[in-house]
Order: structure tokens, then C-alpha cells, then sequence
């Protein structure tokens, strides 16, 4: 199929982390022949980061399908009210509702699940414990890049988790969600929650709160799937 005739894809990162570990899911979604954009968010607050995924949304022709991961589900469902958003991707992503926020979703944690290695804030911003990066949010991932990660950790401004979703988008678009089997972060029972409260069509696979670095394929084809459904 003509790659002009389906959606672009807009790839939005989570919190700690930047755009860059898209890479290996840019790959392939260009090998395939789509037209791919990586939004580097600031998360600083969601509303910064609705705008910055609105400015790459400006320079794209035509429709496009956002795609989240962790707080960057947030931040797409915030976006995807957006006339120029065909549907939504979730990948190990939390998925709010109106008035929801990833403080809300992250507030009663279910018994027995692990709990996120998240220091105080300072300065108004968290960051991971450097020492538990490695097992808490790339434990499928070779320890030297894990660490890599950990040391290079953006700072994620405590407005962007107390940020609400005023129009879910996935109540407007049609979605798709990977659950991560191993993710220590998001509990995966949260994760199967979210995708059904939202009617997502699910996929399931082995791998930490990183399946987007550790599993690109995986994550790439569920990303064509929804493109090709929605051509």
C-alpha cells in the first residue's frame, strides 16, 4: 500500500527517558515504508507535552497515529481528541480516564505488586534510584545500556503526573495496547485493566517496563497492524 495513503506515526516517550529509545522501532516502521516521528517531550507538565506532540502533529500531511509508552499514554490520550489523530497505540502505557491522572492511576497499587524506585522529589522533579534502574525498568535489557539509561534519566516534573485528562481520546479513536508480561513499573494487571476499560485490541509479551527498546519487532508489528487497519 502506497505509504501516502496511510497514517504517519508519531512515537511518544515516557517519563525518564527520551525519544531516542525509539530507535529500534523507527527502524522497522521505516523499513515497512511508514512515515515515522519521534516526539521528544519535555514532561514537564502534560499540557507541554500536548503541545510539543501537536507541533510534531503540524508537520505531518495528513492523519497520524500516536503511539505512548508509560506516561506517554497519558500524554496521547490527552492529544488524541485531535481531528488529526486516527487511533492510538499503547505500549506498557498508562491509559486515563477523564479526569484521571498517572498520579491517580499510580495512587492504590495492588497487593503484592513491585513498587516503582522513585526518590523524592527534588527541586520538583523525580528521578529513578540509579541502583534499581536496571532491575526495576530495563530488566530484559544487557546491564551496561541499562545503565546507560540510568545515568542519562531525564527529569520527570511532578505537574506532568498531576496532570488531568480533560477528553479521553481513546473514548473517541480506536486503540491497540502491548502488555508488558515482566513490567515492574506498571503492574501488568493494571496495564490488562486499562486496555479493556479503554477497548483496546491487546497484544501480550514477555518483557520489562523497556519492551519498547528489548522488543522493537514486537512492538513495531502491533504498531503496522494498526496502521494497516485504519488505511
Amino acid at each position: 500500500m502506497n505509504a501516502s495513503t496511510r497514517p504517519a506515526v508519531a512515537l511518544v516517550h515516557g517519563g525518564f527517558v527520551d525519544g531516542s529509545g525509539w530507535r529500534g522501532v523507527y527502524d522497522r516502521l521505516r523499513a515497512q515504508g511508514h512515515r515515522v516521528a519521534v516526539v521528544q517531550n519535555p514532561t514537564v507538565s502534560l499540557e507541554g507535552d500536548v503541545a510539543a506532540t501537536k507541533q510534531v502533529l503540524d508537520d505531518i500531511d495528513g492523519p497520524a497515529i500516536l503511539v505512548g509508552h508509560s506516561y506517554g499514554g497519558a500524554v496521547i490520550t490527552e492529544t488524541g481528541s485531535d481531528p488529526r489523530v486516527a487511533g492510538l497505540v499503547y505500549i506498557a502505557a498508562f491509559a486515563p480516564d477523564k479526569a484521571e491522572s498517572v498520579n491517580t492511576l499510580i495512587a492504590e497499587p495492588p497487593p503484592g505488586a513491585p513498587v516503582p524506585p522513585i526518590l523524592p522529589p527534588r527541586d520538583g522533579y523525580l528521578f529513578l534510584d540509579r541502583d534499581k534502574f536496571h532491575d526495576s525498568f530495563a530488566g530484559d535489557l544487557p546491564e551496561d545500556e541499562a545503565a546507560f539509561m540510568a545515568d542519562s534519566q531525564i527529569p520527570w516534573g511532578v505537574g506532568a503526573l498531576a496532570g488531568s485528562i480533560t477528553e479521553p481520546g481513546w473514548r473517541l479513536k480506536p486503540s491497540w495496547y502491548l502488555v508488558a508480561s515482566d513490567d515492574r513499573m506498571i503492574p501488568p494487571p493494571a496495564q490488562r485493566a486499562m486496555a479493556e476499560r479503554a477497548g483496546a485490541s491487546v497484544r501480550e509479551s514477555p518483557g520489562s517496563h523497556s519492551v519498547y527498546v528489548s522488543q522493537p519487532q514486537v512492538v513495531a508489528d502491533l504498531i503496522h497492524t494498526a496502521v494497516e487497519s485504519l488505511a
